[in-house]
């Protein structure tokens, strides 16, 4: 698939949706179950819309394409599941992948911090990630190979699932069909995506500018005293 039509798709989903929906009618809405299942559950396809096409969806359901009711419940599912199989691949293949002591990358010690973050930090982690791009299909893989407690995790994904999808497709509902969206709905989609993504963009600039602090000569010798 081009990456041009992909970007077209990302940036028309309104049109491409109405498009679909007539097309495959009933079936739309397992099309839909399957793209969200696949960009929450597999860490090969971040690049699948995900806040952008809930928005989408909802606005069909606002016009009486989709029904609200039957969408909510099947997206739902769909992210709750994908996470979860995600997390299960991380947690099969994080042993066969860290059992080396001196490797640089799959060090076994990396894994016990990994295992340590998740427990500690892991269920807001789950949750906020879903709110980001690229970052939401890899949470709950890295959750799985730091060993997450699967009941905790679950409780986070259950709850991460339900607070996005809701959000998103309920926004897109009574929002998406108002005249100024409906005139700039790649600028809005556009809007969606940059929002999703400026969390991990602040938190990676702070870190950034947290860096030479560290290891600043005045830091180090306070350390040392």
């Amino acid at each position: 698939m081009e990456l041009a039509y992909i970007i077209d798709v990302i940036l028309h989903l309104d049109k491409y949706l109405v498009e679909f929906t007539t097309q495959y009618g009933f079936w739309i809405y397992l099309i839909l179950f399957l793209i969200v299942f696949c960009e929450t559950g597999l860490v090969v396809t971040p690049f699948l819309p995900g806040d952008s096409l809930l928005f989408a969806v909802g606005t069909l359901c606002a016009i009486g394409e989709i029904n609200i009711t039957i969408i909510l419940f099947l997206l739902i599912i769909a992210a709750i599941l994908g996470d979860s199989m995600n997390y299960w691949i991380g947690n099969i293949i994080g042993p066969k992948a860290f059992q080396y002591e001196n490797s640089k990358w799959f060090n076994k010690k990396h894994l016990e911090q990994t295992h340590q973050f998740y427990e500690k930090y892991g269920g807001k982690t789950i949750i906020i990630a879903r709110f980001v791009p690229i970052i939401r299909t890899f949470a709950p893989f890295v959750a799985g190979i730091g060993k997450m407690t699967y009941s905790r995790f679950l409780l986070y994904n259950v709850i991460g699932g339900v607070v996005w999808v809701t959000f998103l497709l309920y926004a897109g509902y009574f929002f998406g069909n108002t005249p100024i969206v409906k005139k700039n709905f790649s600028l809005v989609v556009l809007i969606i995506i940059i929002l999703s993504l400026m969390p991990a963009i602040i938190e990676f600039w702070r870190q950034r500018r947290l860096q030479p602090f560290k290891h600043s000569p005045e830091t180090n010798q306070l350390s040392k005293k």
